[in-house]
């Protein structure tokens, strides 16, 4: 554990922060399943997955990932692609580190570094995947698929600093451009929480369908919703397995992929059916 192992690098808050860490340090730590702590007690989040604690696994790096991932293309013969999320910008540029510029220069380093490599590239900040795409694309002379992450507490207030703060690029023809218009001036996607797509008021003899699926695709953004697991109580009252729950999203209401804890049970899903989701690239 980070306070047992350096106590005194707590910050004020009482927190500890991975960016105050070298990644030497990191690595004396042991990892395991996501868990919480209640009066010195450990508690799994996800109890059905592997066990807390056992075996040994240890924090890999970006560049690591990326070789695993390429050598079991190359081993296997198959191309899978890679979908990385870049964490709290903001926070890194404010500490002094541009989180960012970090990750294109890896990613460009390992081929990924057009709209035809097989990568997405995700954020939650709006402001970020701008400069992404306005500042750090031509910098790096680059360019990936971006895709904009949305929460559903907080897209009220994204599109208020949309409409602030997007230009008129592109505009001409249309004096008042959509959320989802100014969004593709930018990225190729959208990452909604899964509720902004299928409500949670839905039922299985109801189910409620928002329009942003219909306004992102006329827009010409992909839609990968988040985020589809198989554990107790992570399955929505409107459908009875986790089979069915990504049936509803990808046959009946229309997207075109999702982020899942259990990817293998959802290849398996589209592998059984008649149907294929085709995903723009």
């Amino acid at each position: 554990m980070l306070w047992e192992l350096f106590p005194e690098r707590k910050r004020k808050d009482g927190r500890y922060y991975v960016i105050d860490f070298t990644f030497d340090e990191i690595r004396q730590l042991k990892m395991t399943e996501r868990f919480s702590v209640n009066k010195n007690q450990q508690r799994a989040v996800f109890p059905d997955r592997f066990p807390l604690w056992k075996s040994s696994f240890r924090v890999s790096s970006f560049e690591e990932e990326i070789e695993l991932i390429q050598g079991l293309n190359k081993s296997t013969g198959k191309n899978i692609g890679i979908y990385p999320e870049i964490k709290s910008p903001a926070f890194h540029r404010y500490e002094g580190k541009d989180i960012s510029r970090e990750t294109l220069r890896v990613l460009k380093n390992y081929g990924y570094q057009t709209k035809q490599d097989l990568l997405f590239l995700q954020c939650f900040d709006y402001n970020e995947l701008k400069r992404i795409h306005d500042e750090l694309f031509p910098e790096f002379d680059m360019a990936a698929k971006l895709v904009q992450l949305i929460t559903a507490d907080g897209w009220e207030k994204a599109k208020e600093e949309l409409n602030t703060n997007t230009t008129s690029r592109g505009h001409e023809k249309n004096l008042n451009p959509t959320i989802m218009e100014k969004i593709a001036e930018y990225a190729d996607g959208i990452g909604p929480e899964k509720s902004m797509i299928v409500t949670n008021e839905s039922t299985r003899n109801k189910l409620i369908i928002t329009d942003m699926l219909n306004e992102a695709h006329e827009a010409g953004l992909v839609v990968h919703p988040y985020t589809f697991r198989a554990d107790s109580g992570e399955i929505p009252k409107y459908a009875s397995s986790f089979e069915d729950m990504l049936n509803i999203f990808y046959f009946k209401a229309g997207v075109d992929g999702v982020f899942t804890d259990f990817p293998d049970r959802a290849g398996e899903l589209l592998q059984r059916t008649d149907h294929r989701v085709s995903t723009k690239n």
